[in-house]
C-alpha cells in the first residue's frame, strides 16, 4: 500500500513538472522524492510548522513558517529557519492570543511569493514532516496554486498519524486530545516549548518523530514507506 503511494507521488511529480511555470516550484518538481525503500535514516526531512490566521487554507492565509533539517538520525539546529508573512487584512484578538503575531509585526513580514519559493527551495529532494498533515499540506498547496496555478504533492511524514497509529496499535483508548503536539511529547518526557511559534513548533515535531520512531522498535532502520501517511 504504502510503496504504490509514494510510487503515485512521482507519478504525480512528473506530470506536474511538465507544466510547472519556470520558477521555484518548477524547480521543486526537479527533484526526485526519496525512493520508498531508503532507510529512514538515509531520507533527509525537513520537520516544517505554518502559523495561520485560521483553519481554512481557502480563506485564511500563512502568518508564518518555521522548518529544521533532520539527517542521519540528528536535528541539525543551524538549518532553522523561521519567517514571519505579510498577510492582508488585520489580525482579530483571539488569533493574536495563540501565536503572538500582531499586526504591527506581520506588516514587516516577507511576501508569501518569497516565503513560499524559500520554502520550496528547502524542501527539494526532502520528505515533509508536520503535525497534523492537514495545516501544512493544505496551506501550501493552495498558496502554491495562487502564485503558480498548480496544488504540487508533498509527500509527508505525519507525527499525530504516527502516535496514532501507535496507540491503535496498543488497543489503547484515548481522547483526540492526546494526539496534541504537546500532549504527546509529556508522554516520553519531552521538555515544554512555547507553543504556536513556526521554530519551535517545528522542532519540536522533530523531536516527537524520533521519539515514535523508537517506539515501533524496529530491529533495523524502517523504510520510509513505514511512515509516509
Amino acid at each position: 500500500m504504502f510503496f504504490n503511494r509514494e510510487a503515485g507521488y512521482e507519478r504525480k511529480r512528473k506530470k506536474l513538472l511538465t507544466k510547472a511555470p519556470a520558477g521555484a516550484l518548477k524547480d521543486f518538481l526537479s527533484v526526485p522524492f526519496p525512493t520508498p525503500n531508503t532507510p529512514i535514516n538515509e531520507v533527509p526531512i525537513l520537520s516544517v510548522d505554518f502559523e495561520t490566521t485560521g483553519l481554512d487554507a481557502n480563506k485564511d492565509q500563512i502568518l508564518s513558517m518555521g522548518h529544521i533539517l533532520l539527517e542521519n538520525n540528528d536535528i541539525f539546529l543551524s538549518s532553522a529557519y523561521h519567517k514571519i508573512v505579510c498577510t492582508e487584512g488585520d489580525l482579530d484578538e483571539k488569533n493574536v492570543a495563540i501565536h503572538h503575531i500582531m499586526d504591527d509585526i506581520k506588516a514587516s513580514g516577507d511576501a508569501i511569493e518569497s516565503a513560499v519559493e524559500e520554502l520550496l527551495k528547502a524542501l527539494a529532494g526532502k520528505i515533509m514532516l508536520v503535525h497534523f498533515e492537514k495545516i501544512e499540506k493544505t496551506f501550501l498547496q493552495a498558496a502554491c496554486k495562487q502564485l503558480y496555478g498548480i496544488a504540487p504533492v508533498f509527500p509527508i511524514i505525519d507525527t499525530l498519524m504516527l502516535a496514532k497509529r501507535r496507540m491503535e496499535r496498543e488497543s489503547t483508548l484515548f481522547p483526540p486530545s492526546a494526539l496534541r503536539l504537546f500532549n504527546l511529547r509529556e508522554q516520553y518526557g519531552l521538555p515544554r516549548y512555547n507553543a504556536h511559534n513556526a521554530l519551535s513548533d517545528s522542532l519540536a515535531t522533530a523531536e516527537l518523530f524520533f521519539a515514535e520512531l523508537e517506539a515501533m522498535n524496529y530491529k533495523n532502520p524502517p523504510p520510509l514507506k513505514a511512515v509516509l501517511v
